[in-house]
């Protein structure tokens, strides 16, 4: 069938984080898709939203099937009000406001194959096996993509069906390769050298490349794809050069990604034959047992005309009988598999199936609608062709504890499908949980909507407390589902908060946009953690996460974390006592707002990072640290001309340039930023005009950019016109040859040509300084990324790439560039919502009790290349020093006593014949062993809190419980960390 119109204009600012994930032409093709969803339980609403969420064209509904108590569990369009209305009609409209640029429609009608014509992807959830193969098998004869997902209780199940010949454009999600070239020699094979600092162990044997920007050997720009030889040394073999000119300088090498084609068989075929995702031979078989549980619990349903009841001895071993007469699976169409049925496996899933959970729908739902994605764009390689996805470790693992069938009867209760697999009474102890989620972006929204749903806090005596500081912005509604248009600008834990309780109206939920950090403390203390019973934390810096599960560790609290970048997400459990406190990864920690040396960036860079740094630094010191400067001194009083600090003078010479009076009009603040181009991309006026004429566009964008953002630090109006400008630099006077510095001809000299001022140039620029004091205060600039109207980006973007000319790096496109200053995570609505799941499941664990270590899952994967893997977290570990054993959730507790005990009672308390120094929580020094007799003599009779007033000169804050005093001993090795002392006020 023909797509939609797809030639509409993208809308960058909704879409920013997911292009920087597909990329234009992805999205594009996005655009103008056609999808039909069929079954809207809370599977179906899973797919739909993460659809509508990413922009498809159009999205057709069908499910003509009354809402039922059962449904309200996991399906968040729906509620107490639309009780036995079509499932389809009730959620059509709280899906098109999601994203108003998709046609949401229903269908009322059957599934016929002229319908099946209309689309490019149909999707089936939760429908019977018949239907399955009914439609499946119309859909491989047309080449519809076709793709079935169900879940039941506490396993899932999802089949692709792409046919037989399916091209993958992208496989992956790497942007592709790209180095500066050293040097290429003429010869069979001619050899490439890449410069110094260039990635060279990206490339592999046998990767196609081209060739861009190259001087001398031309023939070698824009060619057809070479595969390459990566010699030892990292040189590179092309292909014969032996006739091409002899090459020059520059350029650069770039990787063409291969297309790979996709051969899927049908339904009805695939049902024997399965081929499933899975990372071993002990995967593969836990697949196939569960491949044949659900074809049993289909078989069942067939012939008793309804699912197995929950917890139902009888029915899961009528199952279990089925599943064994089933017809043998096959490695070919001749060899069947010589795999015994895990009978066990079976049983559990058949004594679970009759329910239906929001954190399974969600990871499934995500993962089904990254498949949707795939057919749709081409880009990332689809299922091959069934996963299973089972979280059978909720269940506990004393069979002593499961729920009994007379536990898990409907009670005619949005939980009813929950509670078919975990019970009334564990309900209960949802309903009493109070949670605190920190983060209310996109992982938060998706984990407030799970939580609402399983009615986590939604009793009396629980309660969800949400803190972000954040405002909504519009680019935060491609994956922020719970926020609408009319909510930019919003505080966003005030507008999650309400549409959380819209969710689950019992649910008792309080938003807080105080930060959660160093600075609040005296809000998140004591008093608001003893009344937590757990965090979840959905933050965008390690940082941030690192403080947060601090505090965790302090109060002793379970940590659900969960983090994503573009298809990559994780999530991760940390237990008291159990498993091992968070810690952000090691290169996350190492790289997270590193710099890179400022040597490097401002006179050897190699990279286009470091160009983008220069041009960030460059931005600041011109539009922002020079304008607070200027203003500091005209508050204060002081003439600049007065100023003999080298450092300021250096920051404010550029900023006057070529003028020596404020600028008054356009026209001035165009021949500052033409000035200023000079400045920094001169390196010899004739090469300049001969290689880098001014009206070639990257040029021309700087100057535009600079000379706009001149005018708004000025206070004056700017220009957007192009063609005005171009005729305005015609008019200013042309730069005198013999005047222009060579501005790269010596970096070192550079360096301290900069710094320094001879006394001429000292009087010429005191006077402009002088004239400059005077006039209103200038506006500083802030750098703003997701503004695309305000010059900000453009003026790093075109500085950037004309550094990039300058020492032969390859640029990036804008795109890259914004999101390597900006800081920009790329994100997609489908890992987020994975991510979320993940967790929601490992809530059920963490509430139901204590749980072994075995219980609890880690879960990282990476949807563009079909990877997921969960395993055991490590335990805690044990540190000693002497006889002293414990781990990072150990602490000393010693109570204050009445009357409170003294410096001395303390020591005595502690010590145990060890030397210790005490010390305020990175504060102040109490006690040291070395001290001098008369020293000991002040402080030891003193006491604790009377001594931390009088080194610190504050008394412990109202409401405060504890003291955090750190230990140290000496002879101590230095990497050890002692437990904290916990003085209990």
């Amino acid at each position: 069938m023909d797509a939609l119109d797809a030639s509409k204009l993208l809308d960058e600012e909704l879409y920013s984080r997911q292009l920087y994930v597909l990329g234009s032409p992805a999205m594009q093709r996005i655009q103008g898709a056609r999808v039909l969803v069929s079954g809207l339980q809370g599977l179906g609403a899973e797919v739909a939203k993460n659809l509508v969420l990413m922009g498809v064209g159009s999205l057709t509904l069908h499910d003509p099937h009354p809402t039922c108590w059962s449904d309200l569990a996991a399906q968040f369009l729906l509620s107490e009000q639309d009780l036995e209305r079509s499932r389809a009609e009730a959620s059509q409209e709280l899906l098109a406001q999601l994203n108003r640029a998709v046609q949401v429609v229903v269908h009322t009608g059957d599934i016929t194959e002229d319908l099946l014509l209309d689309f490019q992807v149909v999707v089936l959830t939760a429908a019977k096996l018949e239907e399955q193969l009914k439609v499946g098998t119309l859909c491989h004869k047309h080449g519809v993509c076709f793709l079935a997902a169900d879940t039941r209780g506490l396993v899932g199940q999802l089949f692709c069906d792409f046919g037989e010949d399916f091209t993958v454009q992208d496989p992956t999600e790497a942007e592709p390769l790209t180095a500066a070239i050293q040097h290429i020699s003429q010869g069979s094979p001619g050899i490439l050298t890449l410069r110094k600092g260039a990635n060279t162990h990206y490339f592999r044997d046998g990767d196609l490349v081209t060739f861009s920007g190259i001087e001398g050997m031309v023939e070698l720009n824009d060619c057809d794809p070479r595969s390459i030889h990566v010699r030892e040394d990292g040189s590179l073999e092309i292909g014969d050069t032996t006739t091409f000119s002899r090459y020059l300088r520059g350029g650069a090498i770039t990787e063409v990604k291969r297309p790979k084609t996709v051969r899927h068989k049908s339904l009805d075929t695939a049902l024997l034959q399965p081929h499933v995702v899975a990372q071993s031979s002990q995967e593969v078989h836990h697949a196939h047992c569960l491949h044949q549980a659900f074809c049993a619990l289909h078989k069942f349903q067939h012939l008793h005309g309804r699912p197995p009841q929950p917890w139902d001895p009888v029915d899961a071993e009528t199952v279990v009988g089925l599943a064994r007469d089933l017809e043998p699976l096959k490695r070919t169409e001749e060899e069947p598999l010589e795999e015994p049925l895990d009978e066990a496996l079976v049983r559990t899933v058949a004594l679970s199936s009759a329910g239906v959970l929001s954190p399974m729908v969600a990871m499934l739902g995500a993962v089904a609608a990254q498949e949707v994605l795939k057919a749709i764009s081409r880009k990332f390689m689809p299922l091959d062709q069934w996963l299973y996805f089972d979280a059978l470790d909720c269940l506990p693992e004393d069979g002593e504890l499961l729920p009994s069938p007379e536990d898990c009867a409907l009670r005619g209760s949005r939980y009813d499908g929950q509670i078919a697999v975990f019970g009334a009474g564990f309900q209960e102890k949802l309903r009493r949980q109070h949670y605190l989620l920190v983060g209310a972006g996109a992982i938060g929204c998706e984990l407030l909507k799970v939580f609402a749903l399983v009615g986590l806090g939604a009793g009396n005596s629980g309660g969800l407390t949400v803190v972000d500081m954040d405002h909504i912005e519009r680019s935060n509604l491609s994956r922020q589902f719970l926020f609408r248009s009319q909510d930019v600008g919003r505080p966003k834990a005030e507008v999650a908060a309400a549409a959380a309780r819209g969710l689950n109206p019992d649910l008792q939920v309080i938003p807080l946009t105080y930060p959660l950090d160093p600075t609040t403390e005296h809000i998140y203390g004591d008093n608001f953690f003893s009344r937590v019973d757990g965090v979840a934390a959905a933050l965008d810096s390690f940082q941030a996460r690192r403080y947060v599960a601090a505090r965790c560790t302090h109060y002793l609290k379970p940590l659900l974390e969960a983090g994503t970048s573009g298809t990559w997400g994780s999530a991760t459990v940390f237990m008291p006592h159990v498993t091992e406190a968070y810690r952000a990864p090691a290169s996350a920690a190492a790289s997270e707002d590193a710099p890179y040396p400022v040597c490097t960036v401002r006179y050897f860079p190699s990279t286009a990072e470091h160009t983008l740094q220069w041009a960030r630094h460059e931005f600041e010191e011109l539009f922002r640290l020079s304008a607070e400067t200027i203003n500091h001194h005209q508050q204060a009083h002081t003439s600049l001309a007065d100023m003999d600090e080298p450092q300021t003078l250096t920051l404010l010479k550029p900023v006057l340039g070529v003028l020596r009076v404020r600028p008054q009009n356009w026209q001035d603040c165009v021949a500052w930023a033409l000035g200023h181009w000079k400045l920094c991309f001169h390196y010899g006026i004739k090469q300049l005009l001969r290689h880098f004429p001014p009206n070639k566009d990257t040029h021309l964008l700087y100057v535009l950019a600079a000379a706009n953002l001149y005018a708004q630090m000025h206070g004056l109006p700017g220009s957007q016109d192009w063609t005005a400008l171009r005729e305005l630099l015609k008019l200013l006077p042309q730069p005198d040859p013999q005047q222009m510095a060579p501005i790269f001809a010596s970096n070192l000299e550079l360096a301290s040509a900069s710094a320094e001022f001879g006394p001429e140039q000292q009087k010429e620029l005191n006077k402009a300084l002088e004239v400059w004091s005077v006039g209103p205060p200038l506006k500083p600039l802030m750098f703003e990324k997701d503004d695309d109207s305000n010059f900000h980006v453009d003026f790093v973007v075109a500085a950037a790439s004309l550094r990039c000319q300058n020492y032969g790096i390859p640029p990036v496109n804008r795109a890259q560039s914004k999101r390597i200053v900006g800081q920009i995570i790329p994100a997609i609505a489908t890992t987020t919502a994975a991510v979320a799941g993940l967790l929601g499941l490992e809530l059920y664990k963490v509430v139901s009790g204590p749980r072994p270590r075995s219980a609890f899952r880690h879960s990282y994967l990476h949807l563009a290349e079909n990877y997921l893997i969960r395993y055991m977290p490590f335990a805690p570990a044990i540190q000693t020093f002497h006889h002293l054993k414990w781990t990072s959730w150990d602490r000393l507790k010693v109570p204050a006593g009445q009357p409170e005990r003294t410096l001395e009672s303390l020591l005595a308390h502690l010590q145990h014949g060890l030397r210790v120094r005490i010390l305020l929580h990175g504060s102040a020094l109490l006690y040291a062993a070395g001290w001098s007799p008369e020293k000991q003599a002040q402080h030891l009779p003193l006491r604790v809190t009377e001594l931390v007033q009088q080194l610190t000169g504050q008394a412990p804050a109202p409401g405060q419980r504890v003291l955090v005093l750190e230990l140290s001993c000496e002879g101590d090795d230095e990497d050890t960390a002692f437990p904290p002392l916990h003085y209990e006020l």
